[in-house]
Formats: structure tokens, C-alpha cells, sequence
């Protein structure tokens, strides 16, 4: 899952002089720092900065809606049903969705 929007870190590299930003699969950003000819890879500290002041992405944050809606609409057809089985569907997704949103080591 991509964690961060491409802008953030875009923005970040025109604040501090980087230039090119490349973006290798979906948590690996490169760039050339000032005075380098050479790109290197946006330094984790700044990745970990940028996502604690910026917060969810896009996309994480339709996973948490998917996730929310899902988890409502569950409880309410458990209920209707007196069946645990959409909960238990409900459980599930949003695992699978918490195990996405987790942040790998960057």
C-alpha cells in the first residue's frame, strides 16, 4: 500500500534543495540533494516526519472507510439476522485492512 502522497515528498525535496524526484515501488523515494550528482534515497527520518505531520494518504484513507462502513453495516445485519456471521466477515476485512495500513520499515 502507498503510504505517502507523492506531493508531500515533493514539496519536502523543493524546501530543501533536492532535485528529481524518482519514486522506486511504493515507499522508496530517491532524489539528488544539493551539490550531488549522484541520487540518493530520501532519508527514513524525513519519511517518518512527513507521515506523522501529514497523516493518512489517499488511499489509506479509503481503506479506513471501506472498513468503517463495512463494520457498521455488519453490525446491523447481525442484528437483523441474529446471525454472528457478517461480523465475523466484518473482523476479517478489517484484519486484513490493519495489517495494510501498518507502515512497513521504512
Amino acid at each position: 500500500m502507498k503510504h505517502f502522497c507523492d506531493d508531500w515528498i515533493q514539496e519536502w525535496c523543493e524546501d530543501n534543495g533536492w532535485t528529481d524526484l524518482v519514486r522506486e515501488r511504493y515507499d522508496n523515494y530517491w532524489a539528488f540533494p544539493p551539490g550531488a550528482v549522484m541520487p540518493e534515497p530520501i532519508p527514513a527520518e524525513v519519511l517518518r516526519l512527513i507521515k506523522a505531520t501529514k497523516g493518512f494518504c489517499e488511499e489509506e484513507r479509503t481503506w479506513l472507510l471501506w472498513a468503517v462502513t463495512l463494520s457498521v453495516v455488519s453490525v446491523a445485519l447481525t442484528y437483523f439476522f441474529k446471525s454472528p456471521m457478517p461480523i465475523v466477515f466484518a473482523f476479517a476485512f478489517d484484519a486484513i485492512a490493519a495489517a495494510k495500513l501498518e507502515v512497513e520499515e521504512i
